[in-house]
């Protein structure tokens, strides 16, 4: 059976989708392995940690679940069923986090096409918003989007808005005088400290007025006044282990990808989730779930993109059989959790 793995050009492909997922601070920390031209396997890559902020490695397993999601569309729109198994171990174990078995020929949907065609469209934007409501039913649809990957999306009103803008700005502050977490951010966003992180020109203004509802990295250009009524939301999970981790990023990126569909833009307010897994605290049970990432969603200009690093450094190379490991359930895009 001829596959995609089975061609250097074809592999070539998947990895660049997978390749431009978010990732935290554009930390890109993924590599992944074509085994026996049938599965693809996902690696954390252990020197893009960031070892200050996520002792956990809970915003590394979200960002490699982003790109798992990613590499799945890619095999889905190839024509192929990707079957897709989750293998984390525990939080310090943050080697192979999953595997992809190429399935059965299956042909995509316009659907499925269409959100694979706004994987390079994305972008993360630091800009200002324009002042304008996201109608109900776009919300409706990106919650729908992330409860497809087993994750919610709670809307925020303008209380919980401004209560969380001021969580944000407490944990910032606090951030700010830990030295060893400022080493670390200058390290993925300081001018020519990197080819990749998140380099000066996606970095935007500073905001005049607080709370900011955007991350400061302290190096900002020029100043903007930012939208006065920030949407905000929150992803969560109904757990708080390696496996719902990744899960979440699945969510994320197909609720980013449909949230593109709709010209809107994003970014991200976790300084109080990053504050949270630097003191190895763990959010008490609620019905609603465990928080993983706060997001600013909302109609904003066209931003340039984060650099990428290319497809031959994100492959392991080939092996000659794939191990079994840990399954936590399987997962196949052609039961219907893409749109049609």
């Amino acid at each position: 059976m001829s596959t995609q793995l089975a061609t250097e050009l074809g592999l070539r492909r998947l990895l660049v989708a997978a390749g431009q997922a978010p990732s935290v601070l554009n930390t890109q920390p993924w590599r992944f392995r074509a085994v026996r031209h049938e599965y693809v396997e996902l690696y954390a890559d252990r020197d893009r940690r960031l070892r200050v902020s996520d002792p956990r490695g809970r915003n590394q397993y979200i960002s490699c679940g982003a790109a798992l999601f990613n590499l799945r569309l890619a095999i889905r729109t190839s024509g192929w069923r990707p079957m897709t198994f989750l293998l984390p171990g525990s939080e310090d174990e943050l080697d192979l986090l999953a595997a992809v078995r190429i399935g059965a020929p299956l042909p995509a949907s316009a659907g499925q096409h269409e959100l694979y065609d706004l994987i390079p469209v994305r972008r993360t934007s630091r800009c200002p918003f324009f002042d304008r409501r996201i109608p109900q039913g776009v919300m409706a649809e990106l919650r729908i989007a992330a409860a497809r990957e087993g994750a919610g999306l709670a809307s925020l009103d303008r209380h919980s808005t401004l209560d969380t803008l001021d969580y944000a700005a407490i944990a910032e502050d606090e951030l700010a005088a830990d030295h060893e977490y400022q080493a670390e951010l200058a390290a993925w966003t300081m001018p020519g400290a990197r080819y990749d992180g998140v380099l000066a020109y996606v970095h935007g203004p500073h905001a005049v007025h607080d709370p900011a509802p955007v991350r400061d990295f302290g190096r900002q250009s020029g100043e903007a006044r930012f939208e006065e009524r920030p949407q905000l939301a929150v992803l969560t999970t109904m757990g708080d282990r390696p496996v719902d981790w990744l899960r979440a990023g699945q969510a994320l990126q197909r609720m980013l990808l449909v949230a593109t569909k709709h010209g809107l833009s994003a970014s991200f307010l976790n300084q109080p989730l990053d504050l949270r897994d630097m003191r190895r605290r763990r959010d008490p049970h609620h019905r609603r779930g465990h928080p993983q990432m706060i997001i600013r969603l909302g109609y904003g200009p066209y931003v340039p993109r984060c650099p990428r690093r290319p497809a031959t450094e994100l492959s392991h190379g080939d092996t000659q059989a794939f191990e079994g490991g840990r399954s936590h359930g399987t997962h196949a895009l052609d039961r219907a959790d893409l749109p049609q």
